[in-house]
């Protein structure tokens, strides 16, 4: 992750934020998010995960995924995102679709086919 504070002056003053960095970093939860989203799709189909418990397991696994970022960041998120949000729930509602479709493809394969 690439740092999106500059260095400042007096401890008094508002953090500058460079558009790139952020942006780069809300890129990369993202791709992140969807790999996972994909990888843990196939894995509750596999294990076999129907009705609301895949959506438990995939909501764990996002939680998870974002303490990992935030363990990435060193809980240091003013340095590389502009909220707490970025981290939180940033793309977990994007990844939604891809999880259950690989969800479902993957349980279909293994245990109907």
């Amino acid at each position: 992750m690439a740092a999106a504070a500059a260095g400042g002056g007096l401890s008094g003053d508002v953090p500058i934020f460079h558009a790139e960095n952020l942006v780069s970093n809300v890129k990369s939860i993202n791709y992140s998010r969807t790999f996972l989203s994909i990888i843990s799709g196939v894995v509750a189909g596999i294990w076999g995960f129907t009705g609301l418990m895949g959506f438990v397991f995939y909501f764990l696994v996002m939680m998870v995924a974002s303490l990992m970022l935030l363990v990435k960041a060193k809980v240091s998120v003013h340095t590389y995102f502009d909220s707490w949000n970025r981290i939180i729930i940033e793309g977990v509602l994007g990844g939604l679709m891809s999880f259950v479709l690989f969800w479902t493809f993957a349980y279909d394969i293994v245990h109907i086919f």
